[in-house]
């Protein structure tokens, strides 16, 4: 079975290798730190301190993980090369929800980077999948369990 392309923009990629190094680099260091002093405190058994620094060093291994199988099968979008003629992965969209009246702006992203509080949506989200493809002018509707609701395309823009 093929593994899972994680489609990433070029700022998602950088975001994920800083993170990468850092936990390499930095918080191993500092967890291998935390056992070396938890160990000196003797019994094992009853060492919350050490339990502790033993949860966290496995979940610093798995983010490691994560984030080395991502960038793995990581397919970059760059910026500079979307065509801004239709929404993708990688633009900038200015929407209009048409029931409330309402301006909304996000820029399309991959699953990994999406972010809805910072206006990062993914592009396999509902309203991603729906605004994909879109152009200018055009409207797109987005089935939620509430119902369906209508956007209209403004705006498409590169991402900065």
């Amino acid at each position: 079975m093929a593994e899972k392309k994680y489609t990433l923009t070029y700022a998602g990629l950088k975001e994920l290798e800083d993170e990468l190094h850092d936990l390499k680099v930095n918080k191993r260091a500092e967890n291998a730190e935390k056992l070396k002093e938890a160990r000196a405190q003797g019994d094992l058994s009853e060492n919350a301190e050490y339990d502790a620094a033993k949860d966290e060093q496995r979940d610093i291994h798995a983010r490691i993980e994560e984030i080395e199988k991502i960038l793995k099968n990581a397919d970059v979008v760059l910026e500079e090369e979307v065509d801004i003629n239709k929404v993708s992965v990688g633009c900038t969209v200015k929407i209009l929800d048409m029931e409330y009246n309402e301006e909304l702006e996000y820029k399309i992203v991959g699953s990994t980077e999406a972010d809805s509080l910072n206006g990062k949506i993914s592009n396999e989200s509902p309203v991603g999948k729906a605004l994909l493809g879109a152009q200018r002018d055009e409207e797109v509707t987005v089935e939620t369990m509430a119902g369906s609701i209508k956007y209209k395309v403004l705006e498409i823009t590169r991402a900065s």
